[in-house]
C-alpha cells in the first residue's frame, strides 16, 4: 500500500497519480508481492527548509518472478516532479525489465520514458510483436535516446509531452507494456541452470551501470545532498545489483 502521506498530503499531481495508480494495480496482479524492508530514512526523505523544500517516497515490494519492484516519487523545490519505477526480475525467470520515468517542472512534462528492456539474449522476441503494435502516434516531440541508452530495447518510448492530450496517451502506453509484462510472467518458470542466470545477472548489472550514466539525476540530487549521499542512494536504492 502507498503510505498516507503520499496519497493524502504530499502528492497532487494527477498525471503522476494516473501513473502511480496504474502501476500499483499492475503490481497488486503478481503472485507472492510483499514489502521489502529498509531503512525508514530511505523511504521517506523530507524537507521543509525555505527554498530548499523536497520529498522523496521510495516504495520496496518483491514478488515471483521480481527480486525488487521500485516505485519513487519526488518533489523539489515545489516545481520539479518526478516519477520513477523500476521493476527488476528475478535472474531465475526470463523476464524484461520494466522501466518509467517522468520528469515535470510546473505543468511541463520535458521527459517520460517506458521500456521492457531486455534482460537475457534474444528475450526480445517475446515481446516485440506486441510492444511494436502499440499507439504512439499521438506525440509530437519525440526525444533522441542518450548514447548510454543501448540497454533499452528497440521499442523504448520517449518524448516531451506537449498537453493534456498527449499525456493521456502516455498513460495507455505505459498502460499497454505493463499489461505485456504482467501477460509474459503467466507463462515463465523458473529456471538454474547457472550459466542462464549469470546472464540475466549480468544484463540486469550493465543495466544498472548504463543508468548511472545518465548525470541529470546526480546532478538534480546534488543541489539538496552531499556528494556521498547521492552516489549511496543511486547505487543501493536506485540502481543497486
Amino acid at each position: 500500500m502507498l503510505s498516507e502521506s503520499l496519497t493524502k498530503t504530499k502528492l497532487k499531481d494527477p498525471l503522476i497519480l494516473d501513473l502511480l495508480q496504474n502501476i500499483r494495480d499492475h503490481r497488486a496482479m503478481l503472485d507472492n508481492l510483499e514489502c521489502i524492508k529498509v531503512d525508514p530514512k530511505l523511504t521517506n526523505i523530507i524537507s521543509n527548509e525555505i527554498g530548499r523544500e523536497f520529498y522523496i517516497e521510495n516504495e520496496f515490494h518483491k514478488a515471483k518472478g521480481f527480486r525488487k519492484l521500485h516505485v519513487e516519487v519526488a518533489e523539489f523545490s515545489r516545481n520539479l516532479k518526478i516519477l520513477h519505477c523500476v521493476f527488476f526480475p528475478d535472474p531465475k525467470f526470463d523476464i524484461p525489465i520494466f522501466g518509467m520515468d517522468l520528469v515535470k517542472i510546473n505543468d511541463i512534462v520535458s521527459a517520460a520514458i517506458v521500456d521492457l528492456s531486455p534482460s537475457s539474449e534474444n528475450q526480445g522476441s517475446k515481446y516485440d510483436e506486441f510492444l511494436s503494435v502499440v499507439d504512439k502516434s499521438s506525440f509530437t516531440s519525440l526525444r533522441e535516446i542518450p548514447s548510454w541508452g543501448d540497454i533499452f530495447s528497440k521499442n523504448v518510448f520517449f518524448a516531451s509531452l506537449k498537453n493534456k492530450f498527449e499525456q493521456k496517451a502516455f498513460c495507455r502506453v505505459v498502460n499497454e507494456y505493463l499489461s505485456t509484462l504482467i501477460n509474459l510472467i503467466k507463462k515463465v518458470k523458473p529456471e538454474f541452470q547457472e550459466e542462464i542466470i549469470q546472464q540475466r545477472i549480468d544484463y540486469q548489472r550493465k543495466y544498472c551501470i548504463q543508468q548511472m550514466k545518465n548525470e541529470k539525476t546526480s546532478m538534480v540530487l546534488k543541489k539538496y545532498f552531499d556528494e556521498k549521499w547521492v552516489e549511496n542512494y543511486i547505487k543501493t536504492v536506485l540502481f543497486d545489483f
